[in-house]
């Protein structure tokens, strides 16, 4: 028996570390991977964007994988659609 009460603290302490792990790191990376698909799933001919490496541009034409984007010079650049980090806002 008192083996059993010598291990109850350290059953504790690992099953509250568990705990505190979950809600600092996986549920807001939870949340954060489901706010991004959203993004993805809303995303229309149309809707000015901004990639994962920082360029701006209007969406032409979207694919079940890829976006066609026009981008500033007249140019079209294909991205995956999960490189798109953001809608711009107004003021950009």
């Amino acid at each position: 028996m008192s083996d059993l009460a010598s291990f109850l603290p350290l059953i504790v302490l690992v099953a509250l570390f568990f705990g505190v792990m979950y809600l600092f790191m996986i549920r807001p990376q939870r949340r954060r991977q489901q706010a991004h698909n959203e993004l993805i799933e809303g995303l229309k001919r149309g809707d000015r964007v901004v990639t994962a490496g920082g360029i701006y541009g209007q969406i032409d034409y979207i694919d079940e994988e890829t976006v066609v984007l026009n981008i500033e010079a007249g140019a079209k650049l294909r991205v995956l659609k999960h490189s798109i980090v953001r809608k711009q806002s107004e003021s950009e």
